[in-house]
């Protein structure tokens, strides 16, 4: 049976749901990965109010959309990351940045998540996907010098802030999907080693693969899905072009807004980048990955209107399923 298409709502979040479901529905997505952020879904009130869950399945039934996974990236982020600033205020809900006070913020994210495993259980669905933040992102230049003992602290400060994250996903029989990313605590092959040795490999951690954030890195995000087969929790679709050569635009980006053409490389619509996508989907079968595939729509020089119903035909088109049998069986003299 073919993987489910669904798509990530986080760059919808400015649209009524029931406006985002019509969409989906109209272009054939068979169901949603649904941001914690807007209208799209609220943890506090899956929680709070009786039938706030039975309502959101009854808009999704309405367009014949199913949700697959939830995602709470703008509350992980707060969980480790340092400094806590104006960046975070503008993200988080107002009752987790309350006073802004970093420490609180931190706690009051980490309870956030806790709660939010409970919420995607309360909807029936497995996967949470979202941040981690980090508290040793800030070094990653490697100077003023940093000390090993200093990168230690910032993966056990991850392990402290997690764990205890991680035990309500367990309780609730839900796994987190950590988006491997620059700025997070496990953002490229040997961070994402790292970050799974800081938490013992316990099962309720696993990742989401979006290769839009390998590419521009040198990453090979075929490799990545073959080296970490067992922790493939979710699959998110986004591209990324990578535009350095001339001397000028280099990987970092200069701080130059998206879709600057100055900088060294862009989010683009799944498609029109630099990721091979049929190697990452045979890759994909060769684990056998049976969960959604979900386009994260992003590219800051294409409407969105166009993009989204596209990049849903492109990944119908290439996210074939496995075959049943060997194309050589038929060879065989007993067949």
């Amino acid at each position: 049976m073919a993987r489910p298409i669904t798509l990530f709502t986080g760059q919808w979040a400015d649209l009524p749901f029931d406006e985002v479901c019509r969409l989906a529905s109209e272009w054939g997505y068979d169901g949603l990965e649904i941001a914690c952020w807007g209208d799209h879904f609220e943890v506090d009130r899956a929680l709070a109010e009786p039938d706030y869950v039975e309502r959101k399945r009854e808009q999704l039934a309405k367009y014949n959309l199913k949700v697959f996974a939830i995602s709470n990236h703008l509350v992980g982020q707060a969980v480790c990351d340092h400094p806590i600033d104006e960046r975070h205020q503008d993200i988080l809900p107002a009752a987790i940045w309350g006073d802004g006070d970093p420490e609180g913020v931190r706690r009051r994210a980490a309870d956030r998540m806790k709660d939010t495993a409970r919420a995607a259980a309360k909807l029936g669905v497995d996967v949470v996907v979202g941040f981690t933040g980090s508290s040793i992102w800030h070094t990653v230049a490697m100077f003023p010098p940093v000390p090993p003992a200093m990168i230690e602290r910032g993966y056990q400060d991850f392990a402290d802030r997690w764990n205890p994250i991680l035990d309500v996903f367990d309780e609730v029989g839900v796994r987190f999907a950590h988006e491997v990313h620059p700025s997070e605590i496990a953002y490229d092959y040997w961070t994402t080693r790292r970050t799974l040795e800081a938490i013992g490999d316990r099962p309720a951690f696993g990742l989401n693969w979006d290769p839009s954030h390998f590419v521009w890195q040198e990453l090979d995000p075929v490799n990545f899905i073959l080296e970490f087969k067992d922790r493939i929790y979710h699959v998110d679709c986004k591209d990324a072009k990578v535009r350095t050569g001339d001397g000028r635009r280099g990987r970092l980006s200069s701080h130059l807004p998206w879709a600057d053409l100055r900088r060294g490389w862009d989010f683009v619509s799944t498609g029109h980048g630099d990721v091979p996508w049929e190697d990452c989907f045979r890759a994909l079968n060769a684990i056998g990955y049976d969960g959604p595939i979900s386009i994260e729509w992003e590219d800051a020089g294409m409407d969105r209107l166009v993009g989204a119903p596209e990049a849903l035909q492109f990944v119908r088109r290439l996210a074939f399923d496995a075959p049943s049998a060997a194309f050589d069986a038929a060879f065989s003299s007993s067949s």
